[in-house]
């Protein structure tokens, strides 16, 4: 069913908007109101602060995810054939690569409105171009190949091989690489880069 087939979208959607706007909306917006500013005087490292934003915003999103997921899985009887373990540490990843894009590109913006801007940029082609609503299948080559080296497309291919196709770790292991890969430069860029001050 069209619905089986799209839950594991929207649950990839709600990891992106919720690790981009979630993380770097609030590190932009803690920088223009002097916060970052003053936990600055703090012993805390800049990514220690990014590693503790990242993992409450991951924890929050698995919530959420878990929720959504089993309130589908319940009411609407959608199919789970692989290992519910690994479709969480599949949003685990996701949440996790998602959540460091973020704090990648708040690491030196100033200003709430830019932010919002980078952020729509990245997010609104990721979405049409990740498989969350419809297949890229009849769409020309070139779009497929870049829609299929997106992270979240990369996530929601994990989490319909695992829910829809009963796979094992072994089948999405090369995919979750990637995306963890990918999580760990932006972690590694965020804190090289990042500023806690606006001026």
């Amino acid at each position: 069913r069209y619905g089986d087939w799209l839950l594991p979208g929207v649950i990839g959607m709600n990891l992106m908007f919720s690790g981009l706007f979630g993380v770097g909306f609030v590190i932009v917006r803690y920088r223009k109101n002097g916060v970052l500013k003053r936990l600055r005087a703090t012993p805390r490292s800049a990514a220690e602060f990014l590693c503790a934003q990242l993992l409450s915003r991951v924890l929050i999103t698995l919530v959420v995810s878990l929720l959504v997921f089993l309130v589908a899985y319940w009411l609407l009887d959608v199919p789970l054939l692989g290992s519910g373990w690994l479709l969480l540490f599949i949003a685990l990843v996701g949440g996790t690569a998602m959540a460091s894009l973020g704090l990648l590109i708040a690491a030196r913006i100033q200003n709430e409105e830019l932010a919002s801007g980078l952020l729509n940029l990245i997010s609104l082609p990721m979405m049409f171009l990740s498989g969350v609503w419809f297949s890229l299948e009849g769409s020309p080559p070139w779009l497929q190949a870049v829609g299929a080296r997106l992270p979240l497309s990369q996530i929601i291919e994990a989490a319909r091989a695992v829910m829809l196709e009963g796979a094992g770790w072994q089948a999405v292991a090369g995919t979750l690489g990637q995306v963890m890969v990918f999580a760990l430069v932006c972690i590694t860029l965020g804190a090289v880069l990042f500023k806690w001050s606006a001026k």
